[in-house]
């Protein structure tokens, strides 16, 4: 998965990890606000890093959660989903709005493989002081440059340049 190779999802080890990202998921998702704090302690140990004053509203998705990397400063409004089989780095000072989700997994075009459990893992950056519209998807393999807009709905199936604001479905330049 790590490699950037075709791997079966389905495999025992994986499917160990992500029961342990469900339980962190669930610690916060379930806990009270006072007592989850901005992260809970499962999903915080578990997260790749979590930089100063991070907050991940309730609830909260993903489905390893180690491949995921927050700058300082980093806000999740409620419902973001983070799939991340491959790597997911969120820059300092960035807004995802809700229900924003982060997809890494590309599934096999063969339905006999794709049966069989076999997909492929992309990486997913997203600058410093980005903001992402909620219900905005982001979809595997793509880059979104520093100071970038993704406006609400939106989905992002290819590159954004630094300081630029997209729109639409999928995603088009309105302004840079």
């Amino acid at each position: 998965m790590r490699t950037g190779k075709w791997y079966d999802c389905l495999d025992p080890e994986l499917e160990a990890l992500r029961s342990a990202a469900r339980r962190a998921v669930h610690q916060h998702n379930t806990l009270p606000p006072w007592g989850r704090g901005a992260v809970a302690p499962l999903l915080h140990r578990l997260l790749g890093q979590v930089g100063e004053g991070v907050f991940l509203e309730a609830p909260f998705h993903c489905a390893y959660g180690f491949n995921i990397s927050l700058g300082d400063n980093v806000y999740l409004n409620a419902g973001c989903a983070i799939l991340d089989s491959g790597s997911v780095t969120i820059g300092t000072r960035s807004m995802l709005g809700p229900n924003v989700q982060i997809y890494c997994a590309q599934h096999h075009k063969d339905a006999a493989r794709r049966a069989a459990g076999e997909e492929i893992a992309y990486p997913v950056q997203i600058g410093e002081d980005v903001w992402i519209g909620g219900g905005a998807i982001i979809m595997p393999g793509t880059t979104i440059g520093d100071a970038a807009i993704i406006g609400a709905g939106s989905v992002v199936t290819r590159d954004v340049a630094a300081g630029v604001t997209v729109v639409g479905n999928p995603a088009r330049l309105i302004s840079g």
